[in-house]
């Protein structure tokens, strides 16, 4: 597993039970069509020749800015009703970054795990995926801050497993495979439990977030934790069965990812990020997708 690959990204929306409703998924599963935001949000100043004269040659040649996702992250990035758009916050913010360099996105789904090395192995010339910002990514990519978010716990409604975050040992906690949930929290909190001679933490690493809150609403775990943008969607979206767990804590950045040496393709998109949040067009979108808070008053490349 390459480090680089951690999401905290830590939690969204193929095998959500959802009774009808939602699809936080990648497979296909029914969804509340009425629920979910339809608008489309656009740049209110359209493109910027300056920051598109950045945009590399051979990036802008056909005229697209391809984009590595794992769409089973909702609200981040998940598939529409038809198992082919992929649609979200995240989706929104690239589009309209491409959109400011004069450009269109065009996306290509892939395994959580894989889309940092899709953009090294030039699959893509970028990746948005609730990708957290930090050393280890930085050293491999380049990172363009976007967006702020925290970790969460879920749990089934009422709690019935009577979870409490400051002493997990024992408990079966579901998590997505190369989060910061699963690579860094999990192991300080198996630490403790090591320490204080408790029983491990029954770890349930996931391929997919869809498939890590599943578990948690048949009861097969006893909790999870993820990014608090996709925690508290699947609460809303799970209408009672599910209740977020304390409060989020360990805030990080967002970022979008560029290929290393792409230092000019990285500078296009920080500017058009910088451009997107002066004129009020991320906060729009975050709103769109009923996010609250979150929003960064700098965008910074490998900050």
């Amino acid at each position: 597993m390459i480090t680089g690959s951690l999401r905290s990204r830590a939690v969204a929306a193929s095998a959500l039970v959802l009774t009808g409703a939602l699809a936080l998924s990648a497979c296909g599963e029914k969804k509340d069509d009425s629920a979910e935001p339809t608008a489309s949000v656009t740049s209110k100043t359209g493109a910027d020749q300056a920051l598109a004269a950045k945009v590399p040659a051979d990036v802008k040649a056909d005229g697209t800015l391809s984009v590595g996702t794992d769409p089973t992250y909702a609200p981040m990035e998940f598939l529409d009703t038809d198992n082919k758009t992929v649609i979200g916050f995240d989706t929104d913010v690239i589009s309209a970054v491409a959109a400011k360099l004069g450009l269109k996105a065009a996306f290509t789904p892939a395994p959580f795990d894989s889309v940092i090395p899709g953009v090294q192995s030039g699959k893509t010339e970028t990746a948005i995926s609730s990708f957290t910002i930090n050393a280890d990514r930085e050293k491999q990519v380049n990172m363009v801050s976007y967006f702020q978010g925290s970790t969460h716990w879920l749990v089934k409604s009422g709690n019935p497993a009577k979870i409490d975050i400051e002493n997990t040992c024992g408990k079966k906690v579901a998590v997505q495979k190369a989060t910061t949930q699963a690579d860094v929290d999990i192991p300080k909190r198996q630490a403790a439990c090591k320490k204080a001679g408790k029983p491990a933490i029954s770890v349930d690493p996931y391929q997919g977030q869809d498939q890590a809150t599943t578990a948690v609403t048949s009861g097969k775990d006893d909790a999870m934790l993820a990014d608090a943008t996709i925690v508290q969607y699947a609460v809303k979206k799970l209408n009672g069965q599910l209740e977020t767990l304390g409060q989020p804590y360990d805030a990080f950045d967002y970022g979008i990812v560029v290929k290393k040496d792409q230092t000019q393709l990285a500078q296009a998109v920080q500017g058009a990020v910088q451009a997107l949040i002066a004129e009020g067009t991320i906060k729009q979108i975050a709103s769109k997708w009923g996010l609250t808070s979150g929003s960064i008053a700098t965008s910074k490349i490998n900050p």
